[in-house]
């Protein structure tokens, strides 16, 4: 977010946190180029991937952390899970691996590379689902961005929408979605949407 801010500013876009979140956050790093090259041109919008892809690596480095409860919520799931991101292969590896994330979701991990439209459209999750051979309407989307609810959304897919970042709790709010703020909460929603039956003894 404040890397958009900071490359923005110093290529002739000013933009404020709140309008990078808007426009940026869960977007695919091709849909946010085109927005970018519309604003400043394709000079400049090559100059401003350079510079906000060098900016992210060390960030990533030097600050990111994993989500709070976020590693005992992994530590705890049962059911069939993958990543299905807007980001690169390349970027995940660096940040899902730093987070200590990557070993949880290895070998399952999917890209809007890997699909002609990115979030919202609902292109990356239906694809993610066949991968994992699971219907659309057995998953369970858990986002923390506006254009991925909304993709989970016109994917048929239920939706938790995690409010404990940059997003507005009320961005997320919307049909068959619930939004949660702990991700400590995330076993016990999970259970609750997919409940686990317990076989009869008597069968």
């Amino acid at each position: 977010m404040r890397l958009h801010v900071a490359v923005g500013a110093e290529l002739g876009w000013p933009l404020t946190e709140a309008e990078v979140i808007e426009r940026f956050i869960g977007r695919s790093p091709l849909a946010n180029g085109e927005q970018i090259t519309a604003q400043v041109g394709p000079r400049l919008g090559t100059l401003w991937q350079e510079r906000f892809k060098q900016l992210h690596h060390t960030a990533v480095d030097a600050e990111l952390a994993p989500v709070d409860g976020i590693l005992e919520a992994l530590d705890t799931l049962t059911l069939p899970s993958c990543v299905a991101s807007g980001g690169s292969h390349d970027t995940m590896r660096h940040t899902l691996g730093h987070t200590g994330i990557y070993p949880y979701f290895e070998g399952r991990i999917f890209s809007a590379s890997e699909v002609l439209h990115g979030k919202p459209a609902p292109d990356l999750f239906l694809h993610a689902a066949k991968q994992m051979g699971v219907h659309p309407s057995a998953c369970v989307v858990v986002e923390d961005s506006k254009y991925g609810v909304q993709a989970a959304r016109a994917a048929g897919m239920r939706a938790l929408g995690y409010a404990g970042g940059l997003t507005p709790a009320e961005w997320l709010e919307g049909p068959n979605t619930t939004v949660f703020d702990d991700m400590r909460e995330l076993p016990t929603l999970l259970a609750q949407i997919c409940p686990v039956e317990t076989p009869d003894p008597r069968a």
